[in-house]
């Protein structure tokens, strides 16, 4: 199985503090790491995690962070020949700050995934795409507009798309809030759309129907960072391996629970076996 995804990189800068911080306020005591992310390069990595063949389209800037951004993907082989290098915007940068809970405030600055366009895409994508909104919506529909096999689109962060898009997809994944933006718009086409609510499961709709409902294994969360890139990789691997519904959210939601229980973004991806075993618990 072979997947492409186009979407955003980032390099994350977390700050785990003693609270999450109130509008004015400022909280000392925080520790700070440097993670690779962004929720293209996120979804990539966790599709190769769990036995895809995975190509990312996407950038990064000429500068030091670009290295550190994608050095999680290029030591698992995800396929960067389509990540390009701009040399006036520097690399995406997303400021973090996660709380003992795992609860999490995150400020994107996009830098080059802004200048993804549609010109960098390739005519047609023959292979099953996953695709995000953290790029230009013009070069995420272009993309998905291209697509001859399966479409995964995870509408985060939430912004409006076309009809057009929502009706070509054959898997849509958002969380609660999203939803609540896209409304009933999210069940204009045929596909199936999952609603991730965290800790209590997700739940798949087919035209507005619920056809499945999973709930996570209990774990002890330690960052939520990166568990809804996890969920999206994890879901539409199950559903291109021949998973049922029902089968393949359990799989997602325990790839999303167990990525909760690292720090991280990409670091704390599972490997298939490893969600297997959690499953199995």
């Amino acid at each position: 199985m072979r997947i492409t995804v186009v979407g955003s990189i980032n390099l994350d800068m977390v700050a785990t503090a003693p609270a999450l911080p109130r509008p004015g306020e400022t909280v000392t005591g925080a520790s700070l790491a440097r993670h690779p992310g962004g929720k293209g390069a996120n979804q990539a990595l966790a599709a190769r995690r769990l036995g895809a063949e995975v190509a990312l389209i996407g950038r990064v800037g000429d500068d030091e962070m670009s290295g550190a951004a994608v050095a999680l993907m290029l030591a698992h082989g995800v396929d960067l020949s389509g990540v390009e290098t701009d040399i006036a915007a520097p690399t995406g940068v997303a400021l973090i700050t996660v709380d003992p809970s795992g609860e999490n405030q995150i400020t994107v600055a996009a830098g080059a995934n802004h200048f993804v366009t549609p010109e960098q895409l390739p005519s047609r994508i023959e292979t099953p795409l996953i695709a995000q909104l953290e790029l230009p919506i013009e070069t995420v529909e272009a993309a998905v507009g291209r697509a001859t096999d399966f479409v995964c689109v995870n509408l985060a962060p939430a912004a409006p798309v076309s009809e057009a898009l929502l009706r070509r997809a054959d898997l849509i994944v958002v969380n609660e809030t999203e939803a609540a933006f896209y409304g009933e718009a999210l069940h204009v086409g045929g596909g199936l759309v999952v609603v991730t609510k965290g800790a209590r499961g997700a739940v798949m709709y087919r035209r507005g129907v619920e056809t499945a409902w999973a709930t996570p294994p209990r774990v002890e969360a330690v960052d939520a960072v990166g568990a809804g890139d996890a969920f999206v990789g994890a879901i539409t691997v199950a559903l291109l391996d021949g998973m049922d519904p029902d089968a393949a959210l359990r799989f997602a939601c325990a790839a999303g629970a167990l990525a909760a229980t690292r720090p991280g973004a990409q670091p704390s991806l599972g490997a298939r076996e490893e969600v297997e075993a959690l499953l199995a618990k």
